[in-house]
Order: C-alpha cells, then sequence, then structure tokens
C-alpha cells in the first residue's frame, strides 16, 4: 500500500472508531480490519494476529479474539458508521436505486456453531449442513454496500434454551423466518433515513406473500421474484364478492372462487402467448459482451390464498423472463410498480440484483467472512461487521478510480503482506510433515536427527521464572 492508500486507509478507520464505544477498541480494530485486507489463504484471528504483530503473536491473537468474540460493542453502531461514511461516496455516481435484500450461507462441518442446521445453502446450491445470514444492501448500477447483517436463527436452535445459552444468543432474539429479518432490516433502515430504493429480492422471499403485505404497508416499491408456478388474475378479473348474507350468524367476508372463476398459473399463461408478445430487452453490459432476453408483462392481480381474504391484493406487473432457446419462461417477478413504468425500467431493476452477488463474492473471497472459525453468536456478527467496514474502505476506493483504471488500482490496496514470524506454525498444524516412526519417514531417512523443538523466546522466560527449563513443543499461539 502505498503512503497516499495507507493515510486513506488511517483516516477511514479512525472516522469508524467512535462507534466501537472504546478506546481500548481502536488498536484491534485497526489491526483486524488491516489482516482482511491482506492475501491470506484463511482471514481468522490466528493469521491476522501473525501478520498484523509479527512479534507479539500471542498477545495479538488474544487481543484480537477478545475483540472479535467478546467484547461488548455495536454491531448495528459500527455498520451505521459505515453507511454514513460510504453511502454519499455512492451517491456522487447517482441516487440509490434499490435495497436489495438476499442471504447467503457458510457450508459448516460441525453442529455446534450458532446457527447451523441442515438448510439450503446458495454457496453449494443444495441443502447442507450450513449457517445462514440475512442482508439488506444499497445499490444502484455503479456500486452497492451491505448496511445489515443478521444471522438466520432455525428453529431448533431458537427453541433450545441449552445450545442457546452456550452459543450466547441473546435472549431477546426470537424465531423469526428469513423474510420477516429482511422486514425487520427494512424498518431500521427506514428509521435511520437511509434513502430511499426499490426493494428487491428473490423468490425466496417474494413468494411470501407477508412479505410483499410488509413491503405495501411501509408504502415501499418493490420487483421480487416469485415461484413460476404462482397464480394469477388476468384480464381485469379477481376473486368473487363473499356470499350474501343470510341474515343469520356472522355476516361472510372472505372472498370466493367457483369452478368456472378460477385463477391461471402465470407459467402457463405465459407459454401460451404468441412470439409478439415478447420483446427482447438488453440491461446492461456484461463481461462478454450485452446482457439481453426475452420478457414480456402485465397487469394483474396475484391470487395466493385470497379466498382467505376480505380483499382482493392490489394490482401488480407480473413481468416474466423467456431466453431465447429455454424451453420455457425461466423467472417471474411481481412488481409494485406504476402502471405507466417502461419494460426496460421494470426490467433494469430485476436485474440489479447482480450488484449483491458480487458483493457476496468480494467479501468471501476477497475478505473473508466466511473465516470465522468461533462458535458464538457475537463473534460472527462482530466478524462479518468488521468484513463490511474493510468492504466498505473498497467501495469508496473504487469509486474514486475513473472506470478505465487498471485492475490493480483501489480494490488491490492494503495488499503488502507483512512476513510472518520466524518458526511461526499455525495451531493444529504440524512443523513438518512426517511419520510416528522416523525410520519409515522416506524425506528424512537418511537426514541427521534434529534437536528438540524449543518454546519461543517468551515461553521460555515465563517457564525460567517457574523453575521450569525443559524443552518441549508448545507451539505460537
Amino acid at each position: 500500500m502505498g503512503d497516499a492508500d495507507g493515510d486513506r486507509f488511517e483516516g477511514y478507520v479512525a472516522a469508524l472508531q467512535k462507534a466501537l464505544g472504546h478506546a481500548d477498541r481502536e488498536v484491534p480494530f485497526r489491526w483486524y480490519t488491516t489482516g482482511l485486507m491482506l492475501p491470506l489463504a484463511r482471514k481468522s484471528v490466528e493469521p491476522i494476529a501473525a501478520r498484523v504483530d509479527p512479534g507479539r503473536v500471542s498477545a495479538a491473537h488474544q487481543s484480537l479474539h477478545h475483540f472479535v468474540a467478546k467484547a461488548d460493542w455495536s454491531d448495528e453502531g459500527l455498520l451505521a458508521a459505515v453507511r454514513a461514511r460510504v453511502v454519499p461516496l455512492i451517491e456522487t455516481r447517482g441516487p440509490i436505486d434499490a435495497w436489495i435484500v438476499d442471504d447467503t450461507g457458510f457450508p459448516k462441518k460441525g453442529r455446534h456453531s450458532v446457527g447451523v442446521a441442515r438448510q439450503y445453502c446458495g454457496q453449494l446450491g443444495k441443502q447442507d449442513n450450513c449457517q445462514v445470514a440475512v442482508s439488506l444492501s444499497v445499490a444502484h448500477e455503479q456500486a452497492s454496500l451491505p448496511i445489515a447483517y443478521r444471522l438466520y436463527l432455525p428453529k431448533a436452535w431458537a427453541e433450545d434454551p441449552a445450545r442457546r445459552t452456550r452459543a450466547g444468543v441473546p435472549e431477546a432474539i426470537p424465531f423469526a423466518t428469513k423474510p420477516m429479518l429482511a422486514l425487520a432490516q427494512i424498518e431500521a433502515a427506514l428509521a435511520a433515513d437511509v434513502p430511499r430504493g426499490v426493494v428487491l429480492a428473490d423468490a425466496g422471499y417474494g413468494a411470501d406473500m407477508k412479505f410483499q403485505a410488509g413491503l405495501l404497508e411501509r408504502a415501499l416499491a418493490y420487483v421480487v421474484g416469485v415461484q413460476p408456478h404462482a397464480k394469477v388474475w388476468l384480464d381485469g378479473k379477481e376473486p368473487l364478492p363473499a356470499k350474501p348474507w343470510s341474515g343469520r350468524g356472522r355476516p361472510p367476508t372472505n372472498l370466493r372462487r367457483t369452478p368456472d372463476h378460477q385463477p391461471v398459473v402465470a407459467r402457463e399463461w405465459a407459454i401460451g402467448l404468441p412470439r409478439e408478445a415478447w420483446h427482447d430487452v438488453t440491461w446492461r453490459e456484461g463481461s462478454k459482451g450485452a446482457l439481453g432476453a426475452r420478457f414480456t408483462r402485465v397487469r394483474m392481480r396475484p391470487a395466493h390464498r385470497d379466498y382467505g381474504r376480505h380483499a382482493p391484493w392490489p394490482e401488480l406487473w407480473l413481468l416474466v423472463e423467456w431466453p431465447e432457446g429455454a424451453p420455457e419462461p425461466t423467472k417471474s417477478w411481481f412488481a409494485n410498480l406504476p402502471a405507466d413504468t417502461p419494460l426496460e425500467r421494470l426490467v433494469a431493476l430485476a436485474k440489479l440484483r447482480w450488484r449483491i452477488e458480487r458483493d457476496y463474492l468480494e467479501l468471501k473471497q476477497e475478505l473473508g467472512l466466511g473465516h470465522y472459525e468461533g462458535r458464538g453468536w457475537r463473534g460472527f456478527h462482530h466478524h462479518a461487521s468488521l468484513c463490511i467496514a474493510a468492504y466498505g474502505f473498497l467501495v469508496g476506493e473504487r469509486l474514486a478510480t475513473p472506470p478505465s483504471a487498471d485492475d490493480s488500482g483501489p480494490e488491490r490496496a492494503g495488499r503488502d503482506l507483512p512476513p510472518l514470524p520466524a518458526g511461526f506454525v499455525p495451531r493444529g498444524r504440524r512443523r513438518e510433515a512426517g511419520t510416528t516412526r522416523r525410520q519409515l519417514h522416506r524425506h528424512l531417512a537418511r537426514s541427521p536427527r534434529r534437536p528438540p523443538r524449543q518454546p519461543p523466546a517468551a515461553l521460555s522466560l515465563l517457564l525460567a521464572a517457574h523453575g521450569d527449563r525443559r524443552p518441549c513443543n508448545f507451539m505460537t499461539q
């Protein structure tokens, strides 16, 4: 990192430190965010400690572990400070277009890390043992930033007091579905006066009509994915009104359907359209050229369980994508944007969700979002908040760089790798490959026997102070 880059990073970190609530947290905060930006194979506490303070690895490890896993600072406070600094930079390239709701999974082998359960993991593309976190991001075509992040706690965890206690889950955290978590994050963003955008979400959220109802109650515009088998009312139709009151009992209030008055399946309707009903739309330039497909749209009313409602769902857009060469339509969305919204605008918003996919890719591959090795609730969220804080700096640097800049520009800032301390070996790893019987080791059989490993210098002094000078196999922590 050059001097100018380093100065900007130091200024950025200093501006966020106030959110941590205590001066003693400033140094580990600077160390940890610096370590997240280094090209380490694993960005967890131990390798970061070995790089940022190679002369005092054990002490640095203890300090960083306490800061991430134990210290009582607010994730929401830190993310708010990141938002306050980075969102204005994003707005220099244009107004916020969207609030993107999404979730991401982290495969896990064990059962004891907080929130681990067998559930769908997007990273693996199937159900497996993993943790899942829900996030909310602000975005436009040029940049995006996660502003909220919460672990999804499966019901098996939420209703198990012993597991909650071991993982440090706060008592105030109840079970909540992913759409419920997303609505809570949206509510907090509204309360914080975050610049508004159209809410975007995939079918995992859009198929939950309670989620859509929550957005409507908050007067938010949205474009959300829905399942292709969703049923809709077309051509101005809607469910029948409640039956006339007979004069006895409670007056009927629920809407009705009859065998001759039924909604249609969105996919079946789309398949039956003539070719001229489909329009070629290009939404942006990709790495291999323009991205485009065929789309159609229609005004309709959702039919999801409206027989249990007192009033029909409001009129929305149904947007359907059918790429050239595909055997049938591939994606569908509901949108409550105005009736005069151009097709190109609907498509551009629906496809803007690519921003959160890029965010997750960079947060995981560049900043180690999934590398936290602790099991507790607090550490999981602290590590994610610190990753987002580091990512916020990279977003700001990228916005300050002309689009034609070389790829080795600001997103690679802060990547000079300090040397490891002499003799450093990560916990759980042997110093050298070998066998338990030296005479059977093909690489070492002819080499002279090495002397016993000595403890690190600091540990030798500690042992000497306690009258123990025996050689031992302690490794640097």
